[in-house]
């Protein structure tokens, strides 16, 4: 079962276990819960967005636990120049704040590989080092150039080391002290976005270790959902959701499933969501998924928006939240995958890859009344690590549903972090200003790669050509009205 850290000093000094009393149940607090909320971003590592949270105190955090950041000490070599490259901190309010590491890393299976090991086949056994971000950013860089891919004048592979802090992400940071941080979550898988977001809906990606594989038929934890009857939404931020054309069961799935930002604030507002909903950002290159190199600061303004239609709304003491992001796409972290991860079923994966190793860190955090602030929590050492399916395990738990592969079925649940006797009232983003890029988005306007994915199935749902056709899209605007276009037709054709 997994536990908070341990505490060092007080009287408290190893994991409790939660109090439950009249809230529920559920021997870890999950009782009080009827609302799992999950907002998952795109492409960031844990030390990138989280490393320096609690480096003002020694890395501890105010509830006495050990926190896994950086000390400022972490490095990489820069094989072309013979270098050594230290961590550094963003500075805020510059150009390029919002914009770093300035362009796209690689985030692949080859890529990850490059960067955990310092080769494009990990060793056996698969021991890794972290040590080579900045050499697979330098080569990232080349072919990006040759490509004509967006990147921000001035970047360079040392770029990669670059990490974030609370000043410069100011509502991450408060709510990740404010409430719970996983500094020991990781990516299902050490690949790109749809696999990693298939283990979130599915807890497999079917063997699929890159994004040329759009869709997948496996069950979801959403047809789960249904068969309980029990109610579940998927919101798009200014679309329906990718995630709806992404499986076979949320394709087929009724429309009242799913809605836009404005529809997710309404109904928590009207004390009318489900018990699971899932958030997309939007994806275009001027959107707020903070995909490298898009603008960050426009993400911080989505998880503050998240945060108060909650905290706001009627049901406040029945909800837990989840921020997460799919994958660290190709940014800097220190700490290696744990390789003990549980293969969820037997479909040989691309690559020869057994799932048998985990993605790197991404940052993680939980947030309810219920959470006390400065909380850091994580496995006991050498337990299951979280990753994505640990969020399938709590529904799960919470609802006595059962597995969808072995890899939730041996992921642990979250419930433990659910420790207080009464619901706090305080509100630690209370004062906090969300920040705003001075920057120049170097993207905007170029069509992003999950707009394309969308385009692809949105292009294969079975309904009339719509104006323009493919050929003619040039912008992430064509790309958008695409999409909406095809969507909009398919959803009157379907006629519920």
């Amino acid at each position: 079962m997994a536990t908070r850290s341990k505490r060092g000093s007080g009287d408290r000094k190893t994991a409790r276990h939660h109090r439950v009393g009249k809230r529920g149940s559920a021997a870890n607090g999950l009782g009080a819960i009827n609302h799992i909320v999950v907002l998952m971003l795109e492409n960031r590592s844990f030390d990138h967005m989280l490393g320096f949270l609690y480096a003002d105190a020694n890395n501890v955090s105010p509830a006495g636990q050990p926190f896994e950041g950086l000390t400022g000490k972490e490095s990489n070599p820069d094989s072309a120049n013979g270098t050594s490259v230290a961590v550094a901190r963003i500075q805020p309010a510059l150009a390029n704040t919002y914009f770093l590491p300035g362009a796209d890393p690689g985030e692949g299976y080859t890529a990850t590989n490059a960067q955990l090991f310092g080769s494009d086949t990990p060793p056996v056994p698969p021991a890794a080092t972290n040590a080579g971000f900045v050499d697979n950013f330098a080569a990232t860089l080349v072919w990006e150039a040759a490509e004509k891919w967006s990147i921000y004048p001035g970047t360079a592979a040392t770029d990669i080391m670059a990490m974030h802090t609370p000043t410069s992400l100011p509502v991450l940071s408060a709510l990740a002290r404010g409430f719970a941080v996983c500094d020991h979550w990781f990516g299902s898988a050490p690949t790109e976005t749809l696999p990693n977001r298939a283990f979130v809906h599915a807890a497999t990606s079917q063997g699929h270790m890159d994004d040329k594989t759009k869709s997948f038929t496996a069950p979801t934890i959403y047809g789960l959902l249904s068969q309980q009857n029990l109610g579940w939404a998927i919101y798009g931020y200014n679309a329906d959701p990718l995630t709806r054309l992404t499986f076979s069961d949320t394709a087929s799935a009724a429309d009242t499933h799913f809605g836009q930002f404005t529809d997710f604030q309404a109904a928590a507002k009207a004390g009318q969501l489900g018990v699971y909903t899932f958030l997309e950002p939007s994806w275009g290159s001027s959107g707020n998924s903070q995909h490298p190199n898009y603008d960050v600061a426009l993400g911080e303004q989505l998880i503050h928006d998240v945060y108060y239609a909650l905290r706001n709304g009627p049901a406040w003491n029945e909800t837990l939240l989840i921020v997460t992001y799919d994958e660290h796409g190709g940014c800097y972290d220190h700490v290696p995958p744990p390789t003990n991860a549980v293969p969820p079923d037997a479909t040989a994966g691309e690559f020869g890859f057994d799932f048998k190793r985990f993605g790197p860190r991404v940052p993680t955090l939980l947030v309810s009344p219920w959470i006390e602030a400065g909380t850091v929590f994580r496995v006991a050492t050498g337990a299951m690590p979280f990753d994505h399916t640990s969020i399938l395990k709590t529904i799960e738990q919470r609802w006595s549903l059962p597995a969808l592969t072995a890899r939730d079925a041996a992921a642990p649940d979250v419930g433990g972090v659910l420790m207080l006797a009464a619901a706090r009232t305080d509100d630690p983003l209370a004062g906090v200003v969300v920040p705003v890029s001075s920057g120049t988005n170097p993207a905007a306007g170029k069509p992003s790669h999950l707009q394309e994915v969308y385009a692809d199935l949105a292009a294969a749902l079975p309904v009339a050509t719509t104006k323009p056709d493919r050929t003619s899209l040039r912008s992430e605007d064509d790309y958008e009205a695409y999409i909406r276009q095809r969507v909009t037709a398919w959803k009157a054709q379907r006629g519920r």
